[in-house]
Order: C-alpha cells, then sequence, then structure tokens
C-alpha cells in the first residue's frame, strides 16, 4: 500500500489540482503515492462520491476536495 493514496474520476478538474500537489509533495519527501478510480468500486463510489478528490495518508482520510500541501508535509514527517 502507499503512503498517500488518492481516489479520483476521469474529467474532474479537482482531482487533477489534487494530484498536481501530491505529485510535488511526494516527489519533496520520498512518499510513495497511487490512485484509485472511485467509479470502479461501487463501495467507494457510494462513500466518497460527493467528496471525491479524497486523499488518505497511511489508510486514514486526510483530505477531500483540495489538498494543502504544508498539510500534506507535515502529514507525512509524523
Amino acid at each position: 500500500m502507499s503512503r498517500v493514496t488518492v481516489l479520483v474520476r476521469e474529467s474532474c478538474h479537482l482531482c487533477e489540482e489534487a494530484l498536481a500537489v501530491v505529485r510535488a509533495v511526494c516527489a519533496e519527501t520520498g512518499a510513495d503515492w497511487s490512485t484509485e478510480d472511485v467509479d470502479a468500486d461501487p463501495e467507494l463510489r457510494r462513500r466518497y462520491t460527493d467528496q471525491v478528490p479524497v486523499t488518505f495518508v497511511d489508510g486514514v482520510q486526510h483530505d477531500f476536495w483540495r489538498v494543502d500541501p504544508d498539510r500534506l508535509r507535515a502529514a507525512l514527517a509524523g
């Protein structure tokens, strides 16, 4: 499992913005990251459809809609 996981969906402008932040912060910190398509899993879609993108750090929900780079760095440092 990656340290950072982002639930995304196709054609989501907020997802692209969140991924840019995650990509940059993880490059700085050396943390691995991955994405998961929320629409590929009925349970994820039911649970998170209105919050996409959703960011998890070490399996715990961290943010949704937007990713604050400073907050993400702090979570990865802890």
